[in-house]
């Protein structure tokens, strides 16, 4: 069985997709919170990045999307905004917590956005669950 919730019964609102990393909360948030990062441990979302200006830009499967994380901050919050175009912007939460055994958890949240039938929604919580499968190994190497 599966550590992630990808079943996610409570549609419309959202999934949450937890992971526990073996790595201190500190160095979690430093790698997730750097969009430069993203090729290393979101392959199935990002295939490259690059700073254009104050934005970056993600190379999707589905092409180009603007990125834009909130500023670095002492509570390990990573939450960013997604952008496929003009005047669309989608809010995905990312909170990096301590576990209490040196360790971390991860805690990202997808929304069902109303435009989005369940198989595309599906399809976005199993994405995420695999790119968080790649942050773990990457991270725990």
């Amino acid at each position: 069985p599966s550590r992630f919730d990808t079943k996610c019964p409570w549609r419309p609102r959202g999934c949450r997709v937890p992971l526990s990393i073996g790595r201190d909360p500190d160095e979690v948030y430093a790698f997730v919170s750097n969009p430069e990062n993203l090729p290393k441990w979101a392959p199935a979302f990002c295939k490259s990045v690059r700073k254009s200006g104050a934005e970056w830009i993600v190379e999707t499967p589905d092409g180009p999307v603007k990125i834009r994380f909130i500023a670095r901050n002492e509570f390990h919050v990573a939450d960013h905004y997604v952008s496929p175009g003009p005047g669309v912007e989608f809010y995905v939460p990312m909170r990096v917590l301590a576990n209490g055994s040196g360790g971390s958890e991860l805690i990202l949240t997808l929304f069902h956005l109303s435009s989005m039938s369940d198989e595309q929604f599906q399809r976005d919580v199993d994405m995420v669950t695999r790119d968080l499968s790649t942050l773990k190994r990457v991270l725990e190497k």
